[in-house]
């Protein structure tokens, strides 16, 4: 009977001391998993944050490039204009050509030849009356 006596109250200074164990470590179990929710949220903003970057960072390059690319075209666009002005210049045969290879393409111009050479514009627009 020693023995389970003996037994009994090794098993109850186990319970204790387990059970004093558990209220020790319970809250600062729940301190150090407070800790950790608070690192991996901490790591979830800073890559949030790191995605919004790239992504301004990207729509930025390409607002860039689009800009460039519209200089480029705006540049491009002058200078065919400065050499077909300069063209154009003192080439009356050249205007005279194109107006009359231009005539057939457009449907609202009637080609009636006049003393000046010029096309009768108003021939196509109807003319509505009103009655009163």
């Amino acid at each position: 009977m020693n023995t389970i006596v003996n037994n009994a109250i090794k098993i109850s200074i186990f319970v204790l001391l387990l059970t004093m164990l558990g209220m020790w470590g319970c809250p600062r179990y729940s301190v150090y998993q407070q800790n950790l929710e608070g690192e991996a949220e901490l790591a979830r903003a800073t890559q949030n944050r790191q995605i919004k970057i790239q992504e301004a960072n990207a729509v930025y390059e390409s607002a860039s490039k689009y800009a460039g690319a519209d200089t480029v075209r705006a540049h491009g666009i002058a200078r065919s204009n400065q050499i077909i002005g300069h063209s154009l210049k003192n080439n009356p045969e050249y205007l005279h050509w194109l107006w009359i290879d231009n005539i057939d393409k457009n449907p609202k111009v009637m080609y009636i030849p006049t003393e000046a050479n010029m096309p009768i514009l108003e021939a196509g627009r109807s003319i509505i009356r009103e009655e009163k």
